[in-house]
């Protein structure tokens, strides 16, 4: 759906109104010279599951746009990631006013350890 994420090759393999679960491959593409994941396809991982758990929480009214982004590196992300986000606490089916939100994916490796938080604030509003 957007050209620039589906570059990174994530695929979505849970969705639901504000909670989403991706995962990346580790191959060769998204890899940085040390031999792990690079830092960037690790950030738009964790933005395009944010964006996913937000948007599809909203009411077909209401849109959202990412106003800030920032990651926190944990460990070398090695092998397949799994990133998750869930916004449900967030009460976004009732949006009315345009408000600033924060969603937060971690990112997991194999072992389940996480490797990265990745925060997205968005602006949500009519």
């Amino acid at each position: 759906m957007v050209p620039y994420t589906g570059g990174l090759g994530a695929r979505l393999v849970e969705l639901e109104p504000g909670h989403a679960v991706a995962t990346l491959s580790d191959r060769r593409r998204v890899r940085n010279r040390l031999g792990s994941i690079h830092a960037v396809a690790i950030v738009n991982l964790g933005e395009m599951t944010t964006g996913r758990a937000v948007l599809s929480a909203l009411p077909t009214d209401v849109r959202g746009i990412v106003t800030g982004l920032s990651a926190v590196y944990l460990h070398k992300a090695r092998g397949p990631l799994t990133a998750s986000a869930d916004v449900r606490a967030l009460g976004l089916d009732r949006v009315v006013d345009a408000r600033e939100i924060q969603a937060v994916s971690e990112i997991r490796n194999e072992s389940d350890q996480v490797v990265a938080r990745v925060t997205a604030n968005w602006r949500v509003g009519p």
